[in-house]
């Protein structure tokens, strides 16, 4: 079994201001991000677990947020911009986000374009918040149906992975954050995903061993982030599995999570793949028996195929009438394909729900 990196805090350079992650305990972490200018914007969920955060804010300054993709709109976003105005907040406060992806994308944006500007902290209190969307700087809020068509980069200034956090989650979310972790592993070509998933089930039973993991995700994005940050070349490629993926959560009113979501989508990427001449079928067999744990229960019907195929037709990524995806060559090489043949892909995916190499 190969060592995996432990945890050191380390910072990540940026366009708009280079910002550093720290694996600090709670406590200290508190400490560190209150000050009298804060205000606080926190998950609904997490003020019940944890009521240390708003304890230690004044309760005027406390804004708790409903976690929901229902939420993550320009409407909502604008009636938190119009409470912070009327409460007095300037160009000098700064907000402290305490949540999970839902949570970071409304703090991000609204800090964005408040003042053209204002500093935010982040405590990302889930796995795929910690292993992934914590850095990076990208904000997206969902617009007209679409998932995520409006964003912004615009990075914290501070972010506090503070692991204990975890302790709550339920084996749904840590399973969401494993998602994550595995589309990066499969991008990056590690042999870190081999350990991940032979201590899948332990994982679930304890998450500290997860640790490693979050570690080397965030160290994979980072090297990227850094070469294109605002995702115009090589960073698009951290896309697989999403496209195919965040359509399968829309479709499903987002009944399925996020990363189990992407981790189908990889799947059903790696099937487009092999089913192209991309990779074959030999490589699709083993990387689908990997991840095929967290992929979740989930069938579409014939019908739904259509209804699935709108919703991609809305992925940002897309030019024209084609659909942009990121497809693997092999573990380790992935890359943008403009696909064009629409009925064919229709008929791809309706195979990979009804033949024999699916789950």
């Amino acid at each position: 079994m190969e060592d995996l990196p432990v945890f050191e805090n380390f910072t990540v350079k940026s366009y708009r201001r280079n910002y550093d992650v720290s694996f600090e305990n709670l406590t200290n972490s508190l400490i560190d991000s209150v000050s009298e200018k804060s205000f606080l914007f926190i998950d609904s969920n997490v003020n019940r677990e944890y009521p240390i955060f708003s304890d230690s804010f004044d309760s005027d300054k406390v804004f708790v947020i409903e976690a929901t993709e229902e939420n993550k709109t320009l409407e909502y976003c604008q009636n938190i911009l119009n409470e912070l105005v009327q409460k007095g907040i300037r160009k000098d406060n700064t907000i402290v986000a305490v949540g999970g992806g839902i949570v970071q994308d409304i703090t991000a944006f609204t800090s964005s374009v408040l003042y053209r500007g204002i500093q935010w902290k982040f405590f990302p209190t889930t796995l795929l918040a910690q292993a992934d969307s914590c850095i990076g700087s990208k904000s997206s809020i969902n617009f007209g149906g679409a998932k995520n068509l409006l964003g912004t980069f615009y990075p914290p200034s501070q972010i506090y992975c503070c692991i204990e956090l975890l302790k709550t989650l339920k084996q749904d979310d840590i399973k969401s954050g494993i998602g994550e972790i595995l589309h990066y592993y499969l991008v990056d070509g590690t042999p870190s995903i081999h350990n991940l998933m032979d201590s899948y089930e332990e994982i679930l039973s304890d998450y500290t061993l997860i640790n490693p993991h979050i570690c080397e995700s965030l160290n994979i994005k980072k090297r990227m982030i850094e070469r294109d940050e605002f995702d115009e070349k090589e960073r698009r490629i951290f896309n697989y599995g999403h496209t195919f993926g965040h359509a399968i959560e829309a479709l499903t009113n987002y009944k399925i999570s996020h990363g189990r979501a992407v981790t189908l989508g990889m799947d059903i990427a790696n099937y487009i793949s092999a089913s192209l001449g991309f990779i074959n079928w030999d490589l699709y067999d083993k990387i689908h028996k990997i991840i095929k744990k967290n992929i979740p229960s989930y069938t579409m019907s014939i019908a739904e195929v259509e209804e699935y195929f709108k919703i991609l037709s809305k992925d940002k990524k897309n030019v024209g009438s084609s659909i942009t995806c990121i497809l693997l060559n092999d573990v380790g090489d992935a890359e943008v394909k403009i696909l064009h043949e629409t009925d064919h892909l229709k008929y791809l995916v309706i195979e990979y729900f009804n033949g024999e190499r699916q789950i």
